[in-house]
Formats: structure tokens, C-alpha cells, sequence
């Protein structure tokens, strides 16, 4: 074969197989067999391994993934990404406007595009080659997460051709299909894996996982939107998009250039109506000025531009009929009403459960058996009930009442005096707190143990292995056992039994925040073991004496009292004890380096190069405070990647100094 045919058949079969993808993933219809599939690519392959000179960056056979990243670095992006302000009515669109025609007059142009639900990701290309791709974080820095992105078919790895800068930086959005969102949905469920709440949830998750060969089996897509330059090379961003889709980036198709608002808010009712036709999810319109010399002139607030803004369309309410009402019980005992629905098609995804957060909210919908709801995702990632239509309930019909007794056990709730939700009190003998409890305890941000999961957990419980916490460590005497199950190996215990192991040296924080107890959180158990060192200590304590330690209220200081009244609770923690676990706090005094952060109170949210607690003794050893939450009192806030928006959006209203913690390094000199 010469390399003319090679070329040709290389083209053709890639063509062929990036089709079989998109009806796989996309459209849901193969139209050819998984084992028809994987011929032609070996086909391809074989043919690129015969013709290296031909083999295309962006092949196929290029898009498997399959290295391991043990954690993503933090980058500081190049041009900040911002959000936008958000409106949802059309006055507001109005207003907007006029302040734009106040600050530059009337001669300018709107461009609108769909504004993707999915994950917000910056890419850098240097020569045309795909060099850095990175999250959005907390809009100032990200993840990088470049060997991920790399695995999905939209983003091209190498550009072919164009009159494109040397450097330059383009912003999109990674998605996922809905369609391919609910096939990998299912097999989660057939796994007995829990199933992702919406497809961007999955995305994101998916993005961030730490083998690229794993993220290379789940369709991600991507739509770009907004290219970065260091010196212009546009006048426009309408002219801007059209070239880099020229570049071979994939843009959406359903962008407009619009000459005044009217056009902007006919191109939203067209898409308010249009959007439950396409194949994944958008939430609103994004609107920006069209010109960038315009856009400089407007400029920017400090978390978002002047010159744009989306459109967030009104959550979509629909009707249903009430099947049932389940309940949930939670580690700590919490019980919550599902309402159990006739399935449903809600923006987009098939709707069959519904929150009902507690029995004051059932009280207040009034739900009587057979009557049909209203239902509303409105950003909830669970869909929620708003009302009842009363117009369709039947005469007669009982009331669905909350339950006086546990669902798993049989137990009889309690409601304590200030609270919504009812729990089961019988946490040692209820099966899915036990398990819960466990599957808490086994967690990365407590004891982090290696080989177990969620799943293995139910399994061990259900065996008759484990009972309680205590148990873990003495599954080594099952070993021979658990290799007659058949559904563990011998590599797989190995594993298991190392991390239990290994978990014995995890600090008296995480051990206290494992148990479980209720309203003790990672924060809380840090703050009671630095005051209280010992675990012994701690359960002496009287009322009085819990108190008195920083942050410590009379709720937190009775569910403490109450758990270590129990004998049963105090024999697990002298299990554990002999099991070698860790009960002494191994806290360091602190030693003063300087005063260079005296009288100055810290806050060190997301995360860093550095770890959080390594910034934190850095603070304290330099004469700063530490603080738990965002007040007046407080002097800074350090942010890290993958701040909570709450935080940043509340230091910002109490124009309280955000600072990285390169700034923070400076300030000690």
C-alpha cells in the first residue's frame, strides 16, 4: 500500500469512527456492534504503526488516556475568569443596557451565546500544540488537569492549520451529553455505585479523576467561546469566534450577532422554548458586548465585567403524580422523606424521586395519597416539591403523615427541642447507621483508608464481618475467610488490610471526626483536641468545661456528653485504643518567629501548593490568629483553588482583603 492509499484510509476510517462515537455517546443509537467498533480501530491503528509519518495527534486510537495523576497542580491564570452577573427578567436586561448606552453611547452590538451547564476550563496552545489546561477554580486560580483534557475528542491536540497567534489562551466549557449521562448513569446503578445528580456534576467529577484512562471512557465534550492574546488580533469578538472555529476548535453553532436588545431578547425567547430540544444542558444566555475596544471601556467590577451578563432562565416546573413517600435514614440517625414520583421529564433528565427535607416541610405541603405535585429542579440538585395541585386531589384521600418509627429498625424517633429533622436513637443496632458510620469513619477526610470503599463496607456488613468500627481492625483474622467469598482477592485484601493498618498513625483530629458523633465536624474535632489533647480528657469534660474551649456551644456540648454517656460508645473507643489507634493529641506548641502578624486575624480557604495546615502554622508562628468563619472581625482572607463561592461572595460584601498566599508570604517578609 503506498502512502497516498494509507493517507486516504487513515482519513476515512478516522471520519468513520469519531461518527460511531457521537451516535454512541451522544445520539444514544450505535449503529454498529462494540466488537465492529473495536476492529476498525484496531484496523486504524495498525495502519498508523505501518505509517508513523501519518498518524494524526487527534486520531482515534490517540484518545485512551491512561496515566495516573496523584494530585493536580494549582496554576494562577495568566487573565483572571471571572463570573457574571446574573439577571432574570427582562427589566433587568433593560437596565443593563441602559447603563451600557450611558457609558459608550448607541452605536454598538451584542453578541449572544447558550450558556453551557457544565465545567468552566481554561486551554493554552503554544505553536498550536495543546500545552496546559486548566480549571477555573476560584476564578484566580485552577487545577491543572491537562493529561484529563487531553482524552476528549473536541479539543483538538494539535491544530492543523490557521493564521493563529504563537501563544494564546481560549475559554470553554466541558460537558456532557445527556443522553451519554444517563447510559453511564445506569451502569452505575447496575454496579451498585450511587448515580450522579446531573451531568454536570459528572463532568466535573469526571475531569478530576486521577486516571486519565478512566476519563478517557466517559464522553466528555467541549464548547469554546472565548479566545485570550497578549496583544490583539481581532476588533471583535463575533470576528473572533468565527476564525477560531476556522482554527478547528468546536464552537456552538447557535451563537447570534445581535444590533440592539431587542434582537437579545428575541433570541432568549426563542431559546427558553428551543433548549429542552438539544441534547445537553444550558440554564440561560450569555450576553456580551461585541467590541473589544468597548469592552475595555466598560471594564470590570471586581468579580465580573461590565460589558456582559447571562440571562438565567426560570427553573421548569412540571406535574406529576405522588406514588409514594420513603425515607432515608443518615449516619448520624437523621431521617428523610423522599416523595417517590411518576416519572417524569424535567429539563431535560427523567425525574422519579424528590426531596421532602423534613416532616415540618411535609407538614406544609399537605400531601395527601394520589395527589399530583408540582416539581422544580430550580439549581437544586435534587428536584424539590413546591406544591400540591388541589384542583386534581381526590375527595377523601388520606393524608401521608410523617412516621413515628425508624424504617430500618422499628425504633421510635426523637425530634430534640429546636431541630426540623426526627432521627432513630439506636445507632448501635440500626443497619444503615452502622454502615453509614463506618463508611464515614473509612473516608478520605478522616482516616483515608486505602483498599476499602462504600461498597465493600455494605458487603462485610452484610456477611456478618463488621458490626462496628472496632471490627476493621480485626478483619486480619479473616483473611482466609474473606478469600473464600470470591468476590475479594488476595491483592485486594492485601490492600485492604495495609490501609487499615496504615491508618492506625492518622492524628487524634481525624480519629475524633471519624467516630461520627453528631455536629462534629473536621473544624470542631481539630479545636477539641488541640484544647482537650486526650481522649480521656475529653470525656471527663462537664458542660462547663466543653464550653469554655474555642467555638464550643451548648449544642455540640451536649450531643459530646450524650455520646460519652453511652458504655457502649466508651468500650468501642477502648477497642480502638488497644486496636493502636491514635488518642493524644500530637499538637505542637507554638513557637513565635515573629511578629510580623500580630494583631491580624486569617481565614485560609481552598487550596494551595502548600498545605492548609502548613499555611496555617506558618500564620500562627508569625503572631497571626486563626478564625472559623467570616465576620467583621476578620483582617484576610487567603484563597485558594476551589473556594466555596458563599465564602468569597461574603468577604467580598464585608470588603474584607483577599489575598493569595504568595501576598501572604510577602506580608511576613
Amino acid at each position: 500500500m503506498s502512502p497516498a492509499e494509507a493517507k486516504t484510509q487513515i482519513e476515512n476510517l478516522s471520519a468513520e469512527l469519531k461518527q460511531h462515537s457521537y451516535n454512541y455517546y451522544v445520539l444514544a443509537m450505535p449503529t454498529i456492534t462494540d466488537f465492529e467498533f473495536d476492529k476498525k480501530l484496531e484496523a486504524l491503528g495498525a495502519l498508523e504503526k505501518q505509517f508513523p509519518e501519518l498518524l494524526d495527534p487527534d486520531s482515534p486510537t490517540q484518545r485512551v488516556g491512561g496515566f495516573i495523576t496523584k494530585e493536580f497542580k494549582t496554576v494562577r491564570h495568566r487573565w483572571p475568569m471571572l463570573s457574571l452577573g446574573n439577571t432574570y427578567n427582562e427589566q433587568e436586561l433593560l437596565d443593563f443596557d441602559q447603563r451600557i448606552r450611558k457609558a459608550i453611547g448607541d452605536n454598538f452590538e451584542y453578541v449572544c451565546e447558550l450558556k453551557f451547564d457544565g465545567l468552566s476550563m481554561s486551554l493554552t496552545y503554544e505553536g498550536g500544540k495543546l500545552t496546559r489546561a486548566v480549571t477555573r477554580g476560584d476564578g484566580v486560580q485552577g487545577d491543572e488537569v491537562t493529561t484529563n483534557v487531553r482524552t476528549i475528542h473536541s479539543i483538538p491536540k494539535q491544530l492543523k492549520h490557521g493564521d493563529y497567534p504563537a501563544e494564546f489562551e481560549i475559554r470553554g466549557e466541558v460537558f456532557m451529553h445527556l443522553k451519554a449521562f444517563e447510559r453511564l448513569n445506569e451502569e452505575r446503578v447496575e454496579n451498585g455505585e450511587p448515580p450522579y445528580a446531573n451531568p454536570r456534576n459528572f463532568a466535573s467529577g469526571t475531569i478530576k479523576l486521577q486516571d486519565s484512562g478512566e476519563v478517557a471512557k466517559r464522553p466528555l465534550d467541549c464548547f469554546l467561546y472565548f479566545l485570550y492574546t497578549e496583544k490583539p488580533i481581532f476588533k471583535t469578538h463575533w470576528e473572533s469566534l468565527q476564525a477560531v472555529k476556522s482554527w478547528g476548535f468546536n464552537v456552538n453553532e447557535h451563537s447570534r450577532l445581535c444590533s440592539d436588545i431587542e434582537g437579545v431578547l428575541a433570541f432568549i425567547a426563542e431559546w427558553d422554548k428551543k433548549r429542552f430540544g438539544l441534547s445537553y444542558d444550558i440554564d440561560g444566555i450569555v450576553i456580551k458586548v461585541n467590541s473589544y475596544g468597548q469592552q475595555e471601556e466598560l471594564g470590570f467590577t471586581a468579580k465580573s465585567p461590565r460589558w456582559a451578563i447571562s440571562y438565567k432562565f426560570k427553573a421548569e416546573q412540571v406535574q406529576t403524580e405522588l406514588l409514594a413517600v420513603t425515607y432515608q435514614v443518615g449516619r448520624t440517625g437523621a431521617v428523610t422523606p423522599v416523595a417517590n414520583l411518576k416519572p417524569v421529564l424535567l429539563a431535560g433528565t427523567t425525574v422519579k424521586r424528590a426531596t421532602l427535607h423534613n416532616a415540618n416541610e411535609m407538614l406544609r405541603l399537605d400531601l395527601h395519597e394520589g395527589d399530583w405535585v408540582f416539581v422544580e429542579k430550580g439549581g437544586e440538585i435534587i428536584p424539590k416539591i413546591i406544591n400540591v395541585n388541589l384542583e386534581k386531589r381526590v375527595a377523601g384521600a388520606p393524608t401521608i403523615d410523617y412516621i413515628t418509627e425508624c424504617p430500618a429498625c422499628g425504633t421510635h424517633l426523637k425530634r430534640q427541642e429546636g431541630e426540623a429533622a426526627f432521627y432513630c436513637p439506636n445507632d448501635e443496632g440500626c443497619p444503615p447507621q452502622i454502615t453509614g458510620k463506618m463508611q464515614h469513619f473509612i473516608g478520605r477526610k478522616a482516616m483515608n483508608i486505602d483498599g476499602l470503599g462504600d461498597e465493600t463496607i455494605e458487603t462485610l456488613y452484610q456477611k456478618g464481618f463488621i458490626r462496628h468500627i472496632s471490627d476493621l481492625y480485626k478483619l486480619y483474622e479473616h483473611a482466609n475467610e474473606l478469600k473464600q467469598m470470591g468476590r475479594f482477592g488476595e491483592k485486594s485484601i492485601n490492600n485492604m488490610l495495609d490501609g487499615i493498618e496504615k491508618s492506625k498513625q492518622m492524628p487524634f483530629e481525624k480519629v475524633l471526626f471519624g467516630l461520627g458523633i453528631r455536629y462534629i465536624g473536621e473544624t470542631v474535632a481539630k479545636k477539641l483536641t488541640h484544647h482537650f489533647k486526650t481522649i480521656d480528657n475529653l470525656m471527663a469534660a462537664t458542660l462547663d468545661e466543653l464550653i469554655v474551649a474555642e467555638e464550643i456551644g451548648e449544642r455540640i456540648a451536649h450531643s459530646l456528653i450524650e455520646y460519652f454517656g453511652s458504655e457502649k460508645h466508651r468500650e468501642e473507643i477502648e477497642k480502638l485504643k488497644a486496636a493502636g489507634l491514635q488518642f493524644i493529641s500530637g499538637q505542637k506548641e507554638v513557637v513565635l518567629q515573629s511578629e510580623a502578624l500580630s494583631g491580624k486575624t486569617f481565614i485560609i480557604s481552598g487550596t494551595f501548593e502548600r498545605s492548609r495546615d502548613e499555611l496555617k502554622d506558618i500564620i500562627e508562628q508569625n503572631g497571626g490568629k486563626i478564625l472559623s468563619s467570616i465576620s467583621t472581625k476578620l483582617n484576610y482572607l487567603v484563597a485558594g483553588d476551589n473556594m466555596g463561592p458563599s465564602k468569597l461572595e461574603k468577604a467580598q460584601k464585608l470588603n474584607i482583603p483577599i489575598i493569595s498566599d504568595v501576598e501572604l508570604m510577602e506580608m511576613i517578609g
